[in-house]
């Protein structure tokens, strides 16, 4: 992978307990100091659970994906980054006021990424759900992405299909997070676009989300040396 810009791997704690989180950040320990915190692990037991994360010497990713109206999202951002959380999520579909506001709201410390298009949903499915016919992800992605940075967002959330798309439009100007990556010849599970650790790398992704490819696997940690071995780390 010379030449590559090497990611960061971050693993999603999509579990209900923060017992359970903590296990298995300990567990994995050294090989990764980077983990998600989503709505399940979140809704069930709160901000403290950021604080455990992040008192064992990680970084937090906070995946709530606000979209509100702009003075909603600011205040909700604004508490999220007192916690220290390094990246959050919101909907990029909230129009270019509540992106600005959540730049506002986050400060210099923590990095707002905009979702563009869920990776579980195909391009019917955008169809359906935007009531517009014959959508092409690729260029509502790059069109949501164009929203982003001039809203001064840190980055997006896109599958790894559309990086490649992204950096040729909008060069560094924002950090692309892909969720949805599994290892060569794994189970899809709910996510309908999908790359490996090395395509993903490849196409320019600075974050990468990992899931039940590491957690669900027999031994999470043989798993994610695996994922670290594949990106040089």
């Amino acid at each position: 992978m010379a030449g590559v810009t090497r990611p960061v791997p971050i693993v999603a704690l999509d579990v209900p307990t923060s017992a359970e989180a903590l296990a298995l950040v300990h567990r994995l320990g050294d090989r990764c100091r980077f983990y998600k915190i989503g709505s399940e692990l979140f809704t069930s037991e709160g901000p403290s659970v950021v604080r455990a994360v992040r008192d064992a010497g990680c970084d937090v990713f906070l995946d709530l994906k606000f979209h509100d109206i702009p003075n909603t999202v600011r205040a909700a951002v604004r508490s999220a980054s007192a916690l220290g959380v390094r990246l959050l999520t919101v909907h990029a579909v909230g129009g270019d006021t509540m992106l600005r506001a959540a730049v506002e709201g986050a400060g210099p410390s923590c990095g707002v990424l905009a979702v563009t298009v869920l990776t579980s949903l195909e391009a019917r499915d955008v169809s359906r759900a935007w009531g517009r016919p014959e959508v092409v992800v690729h260029t509502e992605v790059l069109r949501l992405a164009g929203s982003a940075a001039d809203a001064g967002a840190h980055g997006i959330v896109c599958s790894g299909q559309e990086v490649s798309t992204v950096r040729a439009a909008l060069g560094d100007r924002l950090a692309l997070l892909v969720p949805g990556i599994r290892p060569a010849g794994a189970p899809s599970h709910d996510q309908a676009r999908t790359s490996t650790p090395a395509e993903a790398a490849a196409a320019g992704a600075r974050y990468l989300v990992l899931g039940r490819a590491v957690t669900a696997a027999s031994d999470p940690a043989a798993a994610m040396t695996a994922v670290n071995r594949e990106l040089g780390l």
